[in-house]
């Protein structure tokens, strides 16, 4: 007994991988169930014959993203709501019963929430076979007159087949026969079966192999709450109580058989011969399978059922008589049928209890598959090698072989259309689109023998021809020999019951006596009836080989005849294989050139497609420099006429700048003057002191100052100072930054300060600051006198803890020009107004303002 613990699955043994595996997809089929009610809400619409498009409902408030939107989701084939069962078996299951008598596994399941026609699709109703009993009903009418007499076939309880010999099943019967003495009765399964399926809509296969013998085996399995149960178990009494209760079913494991396929250990596998007997195993099994209901569904089912349709077959031997007894020339196919318990949400079906767990024990298996089926075309599509986590569930566990070995792999998702399962259905769908990329391994066709076609038909073709002659010869009609004995083999007595539990029984033995006496004389008939047939064909035989004799002489006339033929026909063949040779020669040089063709078209083609793919490149190339030239031409234009209009404003607004201030300047010299001339005249001002020299300014030239007279007689002019020997404060031995915005202008005088060892800049940069250990920045302004007063505001340089320069001012020096021979009068005394008209702003806005006031002085004195 092995007990199973969480871990890894036992691997394969290691196998060589090929390149060359063929692989299919998983196909997934959609079906929509019509609507119960005509005015419900559809949020499924059907756009062809393969998509469909799911639309919010109009009451679904929106997400965090914003409104649902109408998405479109693709299958292999779409089913809509006027598809009748005949036309969804002929696309889906039918293939995989093809499958299945080629000795190929499959796996067919359908898939959806709760309520959506699942069990409809797979069972049908009356009148409306499901895929499960029309699949059943083609492998029977393909099978039936090939298949095996019952129990020569026997399951080994290890997922695989065995044979025994005639001798063997016949006792097998007889033993199960008295087993059986009530008789049979007809069941509901009969009578539901009969109008499942009319004869118009019986399929069957064209591809069988009359030389082999067939058995089919089925199986019933539930998945509840993560434990397999065995639906075709019978009831057992436990015989210790008084009352004989019932004992409940228990649960089943799963293993591994020696080719490393999953199955239910201890599962029962019924033998069936017609499609009848197997609906009636399905039908014993479908009364005990879990179901309950629900706000949603009056018989929603509880639990993942799996009905399995096992086939074995094997070959005859070289008479075509019997089956080979050999294990090894057993070949055993499956056909799993699944149908899976719905996606609920709890909110909607109100479970309590039981209920409540059965839905979350569904809910996680079928979220196990999904993470399955993800992280397998993770692993197929990226490369990765991620293990799938099969055991986290039964049902993944079970169909583990189906994924990573061989087999077909069919989904069938049930949709139901109304609104209140847009959300659910999206979910769905999803699985769906993503189970399509995923692909399964490609079963391939493997021999069963290597014996001659045809056997079954030359043996039954014998056994017609043999009855024939008998019947000519007055021998029993239609096989009386065989047909009799046949008869007696099968009137055999069955063994009675030997088990004596008594010492005083007389009867038992007795009655085995008598048993074994009618057994012994039947068996003696038979030898009888044996040798009486042998002695009849030994007759025949040498009345056929005297009838032959006396034709020897005519078949040796045509026995000599033949062999000039022959040797006819022999040079012919010399001569056609002779032929053959050269033209397979001649095909074979062709087929060299036509490849040597195709090769060098392949290239030229290649080759075409790369140069026009070139010229393509080049084109777009030259065509987007083209307008790359085109529109920096225009942004060129477009700068360059900006810049103009920007420099012509600028120049223009520049110039009325210095016109206003040297009308402002004008203007005060003439107040000033009048102002000076009139107060000389009457005494009360000393007299007018000569004119002091100009300040320098933009539009004169810098190299000496100017000098301006006041009056009509010429003061003598103080020879100007060379700035050569004029030392500012600053000069020092530290290296400074000398900051001199470009705005400043050269006085050319002695106030123009010289700082020896020292950077000069126009703005300040980090890298000057790092060289020097102090910073001056010169500052002009316009004095109360008018002439330019210049600040030299000095700082020591240190630097900071982010590494970079900071500067700390410490002092300002002003410098200011006069003239050594003007008289200094003090104006602001007497006209302190005058002084706040110099230091305004020369604008043009305050130019009346200021002759607003000088018209005020005026008027005051």
């Amino acid at each position: 007994f092995l007990c199973y613990r969480k871990g890894k699955t036992p691997r394969r043994p290691a196998l060589k991988k090929t390149n060359n595996v063929e692989k299919d997809p998983v196909g997934v089929y959609c079906r929509i169930r019509p609507l119960g009610a005509e005015d419900e809400e559809c949020c499924v619409e059907m756009i062809s014959s393969s998509t469909i498009q799911l639309h919010a409902p109009d009451g679904l408030k929106a997400n965090r993203n914003g409104e649902y939107k109408e998405t479109q989701y693709s299958f292999t084939k779409v089913f809509g709501i006027n598809t009748g069962q005949m036309e969804l078996f002929e696309d889906v299951a039918r293939p995989l019963v093809e499958d299945l008598i080629q000795c190929k596994n499959g796996l067919l399941f359908t898939y959806g929430v709760t309520g959506s026609g699942k069990t409809y699709t797979m069972t049908g109703s009356p009148g409306e076979g499901g895929l499960l009993p029309r699949s059943l009903d083609m492998l029977f009418n393909s099978i039936g007159p090939f298949q095996a007499k019952r129990f020569v076939f026997k399951p080994d309880d290890k997922n695989g087949i065995d044979i025994q010999s005639q001798v063997d099943a016949l006792l097998e019967r007889q033993k199960r026969d008295s087993q059986q003495s009530v008789p049979k009765t007809p069941q509901k399964a009969d009578l539901e079966f009969a109008d499942m399926i009319t004869p118009e809509e019986s399929r069957k296969s064209k591809n069988i192999d009359e030389d082999c013998s067939y058995s089919v085996f089925v199986s019933y399995v539930e998945i509840y709450n993560n434990y397999i149960y065995d639906l075709l178990e019978d009831a057992q009494f436990d015989s210790v109580r008084p009352n004989k209760e019932f004992i409940p079913p228990q649960s089943r494991i799963l293993r591994e058989d020696q080719n490393h396929n999953m199955y239910v250990a201890g599962c029962t596998e019924v033998e069936v011969k017609s499609t009848e007997e197997a609906f009636e195993v399905f039908w014993k099994g479908q009364k005990k399978r879990r179901i309950a209901n629900t706000q949603l569904n009056r018989e929603s089912s509880r639990s993942h059922s799996v009905f399995t349709v096992k086939l074995a077959q094997a070959p005859l031997d070289a008479d075509g008589d019997y089956i080979l007894q050999d294990k090894n020339q057993v070949n055993v196919s499956q056909l799993c049928l699944v149908d899976l318990a719905g996606s609920e949400r709890t909110s909607r079906t109100r479970a309590e209890g039981s209920r409540l767990r059965e839905a979350g024990n569904i809910n996680q298996s079928l979220m196990t598959l999904r993470t399955c089926m993800e992280i397998l075309r993770e692993n197929q599509m990226c490369g990765t090698n991620k293990m799938v986590p099969y055991r986290d569930s039964k049902v993944t566990h079970l169909f583990k072989n189906y994924f990573d070995g061989e087999g077909k792999v069919k989904m069938i998702v049930c949709v139901n259309p109304k609104a209140d399962d847009y959300e659910e259905t999206v979910l769905v769908m999803r699985f769906a689109e993503m189970t399509q990329e995923v692909e399964v391994a490609r079963p391939v066709d493997r021999p069963i023998y290597h014996l001659a076609a045809g056997r079954r038909h030359r043996n039954q073709a014998f056994k017609d021809e043999l009855s024939r002659r008998l019947e000519e010869r007055g021998g029993p009609v239609n096989g009386g020999d065989s047909a009799l004995m046949n008869q007696l083999i099968e009137s055999l007595p069955a063994l009675p019951p030997c088990e004596l539990v008594d010492p005083t029984d007389d009867q038992t033995l007795p009655r085995l006596i008598e048993v074994l006496e009618q057994r012994h004389r039947i068996r003696q008939m038979m030898t009888e009836q044996v040798t009486h047939t042998a002695n009849k064909v030994k007759f025949m035989l040498q009345q056929f080989d005297s009838q032959m004799s006396s034709k020897d002489t005519f078949v040796h006339d045509q026995q000599s005849k033949l062999n000039e033929k022959e040797k006819v026909i022999l040079n012919q063949k010399t001569e056609i294989e002779r032929l053959e040779k050269k033209s397979k020669t001649l095909e074979y040089k062709i087929d060299i050139l036509q490849k040597t063709t195709e090769m060098y078209e392949q290239d030229k083609r290649s080759l075409q497609q790369e140069l026009e793919g070139q010229e393509q490149m080049l084109q777009k190339e030259l065509s987007e420099r083209r307008r790359m030239e085109q529109r920096m031409q225009g942004v060129v234009t477009d700068t360059k006429l900006k810049w103009e209009k920007e420099c012509e404003r600028r120049v223009n607004a520049k110039q009325l700048e210095m016109q206003n201030k040297l009308w402002v300047k004008d203007e005060k010299l003439k107040q000033l003057k009048a102002i000076v001339t009139e107060n000389s005249s009457g005494g009360s001002f000393p007299p007018e002191p000569p004119k002091k020299p100009e300040r320098p300014s933009r539009e004169r030239d810098h190299t000496m100052p100017q000098k301006r007279s006041a009056s009509p007689t010429a003061l003598p002019t103080v020879p100007p100072v060379r700035p050569t020997h004029r030392r500012s404060r600053s000069a020092g031995g530290e290296k400074w930054v000398d900051h001199k915005p470009a705005s400043n202008l050269e006085l050319d005088t002695v106030m123009q300060p010289i700082i020896p060892n020292a950077i000069k800049v126009s703005t300040p940069n980090e890298k000057a600051l790092s060289k020097c250990h102090k910073y001056v920045l010169r500052h002009q302004e316009l004095a109360s006198d008018g002439e330019i007063e210049t600040k030299l505001i000095k700082g020591d340089v240190f630097k900071t803890r982010g590494g970079g320069q900071a500067v700390q001012f410490t002092d300002i020096e002003t410098l200011k020009q006069e003239c050594p021979t003007a008289p200094r009068y003090n104006i602001s005394l007497k006209y302190p107004g005058l002084i706040m008209l110099l230091r305004c702003s020369v604008s043009l806005q305050m130019y009346f303002g200021v002759l607003f006031m000088i018209n005020k002085i005026e008027d005051s004195i």
